[in-house]
């Protein structure tokens, strides 16, 4: 259910359409909760039905219409009243450290290979939500600077400062994870400088009791 409050306090900045809430959400949301189009529309057609929206055609074009999305009361008490609940966090699955815990089972290389790609994977990411934390710090981002203009209800201050919070957290996240991929490559040239030493010593014992 959380797509749909993240469309709901996306729509509290402004009415938009199918399209346009789709494209806000990928570009700010969307880097924390992932969603794809097929999942957010039928979502929206949900909300209408539960009255957290309404939906109105809009022109789009020279012949064409749109249809656009407008919060409503409701859908703010509901938005409110979600805020209020705790998270409900899920179990733990993260592949990454899973495989990471059996390395030994694991060719030194493909050890190697995995864990560098843990570190790019964390390197682009961390660049996404760097320029999100800029553009927020800066006020120049898109959602960001049109709430600004709109919410009269918040302190303005408030309404940045929170969103730096977050994705500092992000930014945070990735550090913590390429950090942990770095010790995990030093562990492998560790444990395998190991192995060779003791293969190495094993093997000039052999020749002196010869």
């Amino acid at each position: 259910m959380s797509l749909r409050y993240a469309l709901l306090a996306l729509l509290t900045a402004q009415p938009m359409t199918g399209y346009d809430l789709a494209k806000a959400f990928h570009g700010s949301v969307g880097h924390v909760w992932h969603a794809p189009d097929s999942q957010i529309y039928p979502e929206l057609k949900r909300m209408v039905a539960d009255g957290l929206l309404r939906d109105a055609s809009v022109p789009w074009g020279a012949a064409t219409t749109k249809t656009q999305y407008t919060i409503t009361d409701e859908g703010v008490d509901d938005l409110r009243r979600w805020m209020e609940q705790p998270v409900a966090y899920g179990a733990d699955r993260d592949p990454a450290i899973l495989r990471a815990a059996y390395f030994e089972w694991a060719d030194p290389d493909a050890a190697r290979a995995r864990l560098r790609e843990h570190i790019a994977h964390y390197r682009v990411r961390r660049g996404l939500w760097q320029a999100q934390l800029e553009a927020i710090r800066g006020r120049t981002h898109p959602i960001v600077a049109r709430r600004l203009e709109t919410d009269t209800r918040h302190d303005p201050e408030a309404i940045v400062a929170f969103k730096v919070f977050a994705y500092e957290g992000f930014v945070a996240r990735a550090d913590h994870e390429i950090a942990w991929a770095e010790r995990g490559l030093a562990l492998v040239d560790t444990l395998q400088s190991r192995s060779g030493d003791a293969g190495a010593d094993g093997g000039a014992d052999d020749g002196a009791e010869g």
